[in-house]
């Protein structure tokens, strides 16, 4: 049976995968899934330059204005979305186009997690209290018993990593070792192809610099003092690049000049990250693209390598 396909388009901050991607969009029968851990939050627009509604050309777009800032969001919740929107596009005949810059998003997309690992409430300090008054290496022997693969992997003293494999045999009911073997991802179950955007590195600090000037020039500050007043922004939200450097300046720790100047710094890091990450990852083609270029020629490019093969 042939394999479905999965698009991805990826690269760092201020590359213009979003605009590239409406232009794809209006080549191939797709729908355009976010593969942004920030775009899902409500009312955070400006900071994480969401795509607009007469943006989208009509194209539909899934997991943006998903939650509300005071939720947290993690990477299982969203594979666990992710997956479901793939299955319902594919039903719809339509192949689904992954936009994004986040590395580790796309890496368990693409490679799977075993399902909810180490998330049984309050095992941990039942396990502990369990090993109390008991002999150094009670863990080490009661791993042994459940999963000696994991255990002939690990020192008898590597506390953590013990209480971790006894974790997930105890809420999966299998051993870590057969889970990890078990873990799917879409590059086993379909056809992926996966492209990635950047510009010359100096352009691009540029481009991010300029970005950060329309952004306070479009209310970034107002956007922020507005979410700080109606909510409690979860851990995921306040670490959101922009806010939390302008929460900073809200709560006095430095100018409103500072905070631009913090928030165009550590955006040109968090590009540096994101293109050292994907970097690593060899199943991308890269694309880099030229001064002037448009976002229409990227993407006719893009469809004359996958016309055929969707």
């Amino acid at each position: 049976m042939r394999k479905k396909k999965v698009i991805f388009l990826v690269g760092p901050t201020a590359s213009g995968k979003s605009e590239a991607a409406v232009m794809l969009a209006k080549k191939i029968n797709t729908e355009i899934i976010s593969c942004d851990s920030m775009q899902v939050y409500k009312g955070m627009n400006i900071g994480t330059s969401k795509i607009k509604k007469d943006e989208t050309r009509g194209i539909t777009h899934h997991l943006i204005d998903v939650i509300e800032p005071d939720e947290e969001f993690n990477v299982a919740i969203f594979r666990d979305k992710v997956n479901s929107l793939i299955e319902k596009i594919h039903r719809n005949d339509r192949v689904p186009l992954l936009v994004g810059g986040s590395g580790l998003y796309m890496k368990i997309l693409l490679d799977g997690i075993f399902d909810k690992a180490g998330e049984v409430e309050g095992f941990r300090e039942r396990i502990e209290k369990e090993a109390r008054g008991r002999l150094e290496d009670y863990l080490y022997r009661k791993l042994k018993e459940v999963d000696p693969v994991a255990a002939d992997s690990l020192h008898p003293k590597d506390k953590r990593r013990i209480i971790r494999a006894l974790e997930v045999y105890y809420h999966l009911g299998i051993p870590i070792s057969e889970a990890k073997e078990k873990r799917k991802g879409l590059w086993e179950k379909h056809s992926v192809l996966i492209f990635g955007l950047t510009y010359d590195r100096q352009e691009l600090y540029e481009r991010i610099n300029k970005r950060v000037d329309f952004m306070f020039e479009a209310g970034l500050l107002d956007e922020v003092k507005n979410l700080v007043d109606k909510f409690k922004l979860s851990r995921t939200a306040k670490n959101a690049l922009g806010y939390k450097e302008l929460m900073g300046f809200l709560e006095g720790e430095y100018s409103l000049d500072e905070a631009k100047r913090l928030i165009k710094r550590n955006t040109r890091r968090y590009a540096k990250r994101q293109l050292t990450w994907f970097k690593k990852e060899p199943r991308i083609e890269w694309i880099t693209i030229s001064e002037g270029e448009g976002y229409e020629e990227i993407a006719a490019g893009i469809y004359a390598k996958v016309k055929n093969e969707i």
